[in-house]
């Protein structure tokens, strides 16, 4: 943090003023993997909220899916004045030098959703294992026997072992049993629709469509298994996802998504707002509202906030609606009326 914001800072908090006063002059770099996605618009809005709030300034950068881009996303951040980051990570295992550099100008990092193995970086997120435990839950109770398909997130995201994981846990019996054959399982490249589509695409062709059940690791790659399912002729065949995405959320109205676990982004953002500005005020990671230690499956000590997943299915969706996370119009559209008792 540069220094005169630190003395200034000390003085004011010295001084007893509020916490709004202290990060007037505080600004949050957000380097963000990838924006185009639907769902980081809104946590990008309840960051920019929480920092407003707090007087802070609020900077961002886009490394449409490149890590080497992130990395100099990084740098730029540092250089136009930052004194926190909140790096959502590309690629897990490429974002340490980016860490380092922060490290080097006593910069505090918030992992943003997806881990950083670092104990510097402090980690938020929400409880990705319970994801994907509610995620087999839903998919489970819809069809408990027959081939199941297994469409995972990205290689390079830890989150896409941690929700494996917890799918596994859920259905681990039922395939000890035989009444589950996993009959495909796929990675998704940069968790991109199109490429789980071609993933589920594949699968189809090489089980003849003998498939009866897909838990998709969100609510972009349940998209392109729907798309997939959808030119076979096989659309209602359970599907999961997560995120809570406006379309996944439409597609859980009309019966082609069994369940979208939603993770409400505004919560996130909020609170990745406030820690940033918290830490960069001078705050021990360790003094976090909140913060609890945390080690991760490589064995590294953490300081970590896990907030609490819902899942969404047809018998809840009225919740999201009442939340204001999406318009009945919007949730509602194409569906006919008394499919499901929110759409009327």
């Amino acid at each position: 943090m540069n220094t005169i914001k630190l003395i200034s800072a000390a003085a004011i908090m010295a001084a007893g003023f509020a916490a709004p006063t202290l990060a007037q002059d505080l600004t949050v770099g957000v380097s963000w993997s990838n924006f185009q996605e639907e769902r980081w618009k809104t946590d990008e809005a309840a960051i920019v909220a929480a920092l407003e709030a707090a007087g802070a300034t609020y900077i961002s950068s886009d490394a449409q899916s490149s890590a080497s881009k992130q990395l100099s996303d990084v740098e730029s951040l540092i250089a136009q004045g930052a004194d926190a980051l909140i790096i959502l990570a590309q690629d897990a295992s490429a974002i340490g030098p980016a860490v380092e550099l922060a490290d080097d100008e006593g910069i505090p990092v918030v992992a943003y959703d997806r881990l950083i193995e670092d104990p510097r970086a402090f980690y938020l997120t929400f409880d990705n294992v319970e994801v994907g435990r509610m995620q087999a839950r839903a998919v489970l109770e819809a069809q408990p026997e027959g081939n199941y398909v297994m469409i995972k997130g990205s290689p390079t995201d830890p989150n896409a072992d941690f929700l494996r994981g917890g799918q596994q846990e859920v259905i681990q019996a039922a395939v000890d049993s035989g009444a589950i054959t996993i009959v495909g399982e796929a990675y998704t490249d940069g968790w991109l629709p199109a490429n789980a589509q071609r993933n589920m695409e594949q699968i189809l062709t090489a089980q003849d469509n003998n498939v009866d059940a897909v838990i998709a690791s969100n609510d972009g790659t349940a998209g392109g298994v729907v798309a997939a399912l959808t030119a076979q002729g096989m659309e209602g065949i359970p599907v999961s996802g997560q995120d809570g995405d406006h379309a996944a959320l439409n597609r859980v109205a009309l019966g082609t998504q069994t369940v979208s676990v939603w993770k409400d982004a505004r919560d996130l953002g909020r609170a990745a707002g406030e820690i940033a500005v918290a830490l960069a005020g001078g705050t021990d990671i360790s003094g976090i509202d909140g913060a609890e230690q945390w080690t991760s499956p490589a064995g590294t000590e953490m300081w970590a906030e896990f907030l609490e997943p819902v899942p969404v299915t047809a018998s809840n969706l009225g919740d999201v609606v009442e939340a204001g996370w999406i318009e009945q119009e919007a949730l509602c559209q194409n569906v006919p009326a008394g499919t499901v008792e929110v759409c009327g």
